[in-house]
C-alpha cells in the first residue's frame, strides 16, 4: 500500500466508521449467527499472492460484520458498557497511526507527561485526596494483578520474586463473593492459589462483607500461622453491584497491616459525580484503586486507571532495569512500564485528553446521571407491572429482575426462555446473573449515546415478549 492508497483506504475507513455509528440503532444489538457460520466463509489457508483492497474490505463488511455484536449500540444493556465516544475514537486514529511504542519516558516523553497529567485530572474529577499518582492499565485484571503481586511482595518481606513462594507462609487473601473473577485470575497468576482466597460472607441490600467475620478470619488464620497480606474490596460488583463498606474494611486493613485493593472497575466513573461518592467513603484509605475509564466514562478500550498511595511498593514489585532500558542522562523521569506487567505500552492517555476536553466534566456527569435516573425510573415501571418482580434494586444504574407468571414452576428455566428469546430478537441486549442461587436478569444503563427512549424500548421489548412467552 503506497502513500495515495493509505490516504485514501484510510478516508474510506474513517466513512464507515461515521455511517456505521449513525445506522447502529438499525441493526440488532447481538450478533445474530450461529457458532462457526463465520469461520465457514473465511479461507482455510493464507493467501500466497496480494489481493485487492477492495475485495478485502467488501469481505469485511459482508462476512465479518453480521458476526460483530455492536457494543457501542445505544441499546445495548448486558454486561457493563465499553463505551467509545467518538471523540475518543478519533483520537485512537492518531494513535494507532503513530503507532508508539510509549514503554519509557524517552520512547514518547509526551505520552508520559500526559499520562502523569492525565491521572493527576482523573484524581481531581473522583474527588480523591492529594498523593494519590496512578498509572494508567490495559484493564482492571492487570491493575488488580498488580495490586496482588505488591500484597504479596509486601507480606513476604520483597522477597518472593527473588526467593520464590516455595518455604514461605501460606499467603491469604480476602475478599466476598461479589468480586469480578479477575480477582480470582490474579491470585493464580501470582502463586497465591485459589485456596488461599477467603471467601467473606455478605449482607445487606449492597451485598457488602461482614466486616466482623472478615476480622475474625484474619484472626484465625494468623493464629494458625497463615499469612493474611491484602483485602480486595469491591464497589459496583458485576453481578448485582456489590459494595463493600470501604471505609469498616479499611479500618481492619489499618488494623492488621494489610494491603488494601479497591475494585471500583465500573462504578468509580459515578464518582465524578459528587452525590454518588458515598458507595465509597473511606477509599481515601486504599492501597490503590482501578476503574475503567473505557466502560463508563466514554474512552475507548483499553484504558484502566490504577491509582496509588506509594507508587514506590509498585515499582518495587514489578521494576526490572536492563541497561537497554535505562535513560541516562534524565533525572526525574517516569518509566510506566516499571508500574505495570508488560513491558510494552499504548499511548492511552491521548484519548482520555481529547474526552476529558470535548465534553468537560459537567456533560460526563449529565451522561451519567441521566443513565442512573432512567435505570431507577425503568426499574420502577417494572416492579409495578403484573407478573414481574425486582430481584436487587438499582445500584447507580444496575439492576435485576425476572418475570414470575402464575402457574410457572421452574422460574429459572422460565427466565432463560425469556431472556434468549429477548436476544434473538434483536432489539434490545441483556445479560443474567444468579442472586441467592436463583435466575436474575440484569439490565444495566450505560452505553455513551443512549437516549430515554431507548430505555423506554427496552420496556416494550422486555414485556411484549414476556407476555408471548405467557
Amino acid at each position: 500500500m503506497d502513500g495515495k492508497e493509505f490516504r485514501d483506504w484510510s478516508l474510506k475507513a474513517a466513512e464507515w466508521g461515521a455511517d456505521y455509528r449513525e445506522t447502529l440503532r438499525e441493526r440488532p444489538v447481538r450478533a445474530q449467527t450461529q457458532p462457526g457460520e463465520i469461520a465457514a466463509g473465511i479461507a482455510l489457508s493464507p493467501p500466497e499472492a496480494p489481493e485487492a483492497m477492495e475485495a478485502i474490505f467488501a469481505d469485511f463488511e459482508e462476512k465479518i460484520l453480521p458476526g460483530m455484536t455492536h457494543w457501542q449500540h445505544p441499546r445495548f444493556f448486558a454486561y457493563f458498557p465499553a463505551n467509545a465516544a467518538p471523540v475518543s475514537v478519533v483520537a485512537e486514529y492518531l494513535v494507532t497511526v503513530m503507532a508508539a511504542q510509549c514503554m519509557l519516558w524517552q520512547t514518547s516523553p509526551a505520552a508520559t507527561e500526559l499520562e502523569t497529567r492525565i491521572i493527576d485530572w482523573l484524581r481531581q474529577a473522583l474527588g480523591l485526596p492529594e498523593g494519590f499518582s496512578g498509572v494508567l492499565q490495559d484493564s482492571a485484571s492487570s491493575a488488580t494483578l498488580a495490586a496482588v503481586l505488591t500484597m504479596r511482595e509486601r507480606a513476604l518481606d520483597w522477597q518472593g520474586n527473588k526467593q520464590g513462594l516455595s518455604g514461605q507462609p501460606r499467603i491469604r487473601v480476602y475478599s466476598s463473593d461479589q468480586v469480578h473473577t479477575s480477582i480470582d485470575r490474579a491470585i493464580w497468576v501470582s502463586g497465591i492459589g485459589e485456596e488461599n482466597l477467603v471467601r467473606i460472607p455478605t449482607a445487606g441490600r449492597w451485598r457488602a462483607m461482614d466486616v466482623a467475620a472478615l476480622e475474625a478470619a484474619i484472626v484465625a488464620d494468623k493464629a494458625n500461622g497463615l499469612l493474611p497480606a491484602g483485602i480486595v474490596a469491591c464497589v459496583g460488583g458485576t453481578s448485582t453491584g456489590g459494595t463493600d463498606d470501604i471505609a469498616a474494611v479499611a479500618a481492619v486493613a489499618q488494623k492488621y497491616g494489610l494491603y488494601l485493593h479497591v475494585d471500583a472497575a465500573w462504578a468509580g466513573s459515578a464518582m465524578i459525580c459528587e452525590e454518588f461518592r458515598h458507595f465509597w467513603t473511606g477509599v481515601e484509605h486504599a492501597d490503590s484503586i482501578v476503574f475503567n475509564p473505557h466502560k463508563w466514562l466514554g474512552a475507548q478500550f483499553d484504558c484502566s486507571a490504577q491509582f496509588v498511595r506509594n507508587p514506590d511498593d509498585l515499582v518495587r514489585t514489578l521494576a526490572i532495569k536492563p541497561e537497554y532500558l535505562k535513560t541516562h542522562g534524565k533525572d526525574g523521569v517516569v518509566n510506566y512500564s516499571e508500574w505495570s506487567v508488560p513491558l510494552g505500552r499504548r499511548f492511552r492517555a491521548l484519548k482520555l485528553w481529547f474526552l476529558l476536553r470535548a465534553h468537560g466534566l459537567s456533560g460526563l456527569r449529565t451522561m451519567i446521571r441521566n443513565h442512573v435516573a432512567w435505570a431507577e425510573k425503568l426499574a420502577a415501571r417494572i416492579a409495578a407491572t403484573v407478573e414481574f418482580e425486582i430481584v436487587t434494586e438499582p445500584m447507580l444504574s444496575l439492576f435485576s429482575f425476572r418475570h414470575v407468571p402464575s402457574g410457572v414452576t421452574d422460574l429459572d428455566e422460565h427466565n432463560l426462555r425469556l431472556i434468549n428469546a429477548i436476544n434473538d430478537d434483536g432489539r434490545i441486549y441483556l445479560t443474567q446473573t444468579r442472586v441467592d442461587g436463583h435466575f436474575a436478569i440484569r439490565f444495566q444503563v450505560g452505553q455513551f449515546e443512549a437516549t430515554e427512549q431507548d430505555v423506554d424500548t427496552a420496556y416494550s421489548v422486555i414485556t411484549e415478549i414476556a407476555a408471548s412467552l405467557r
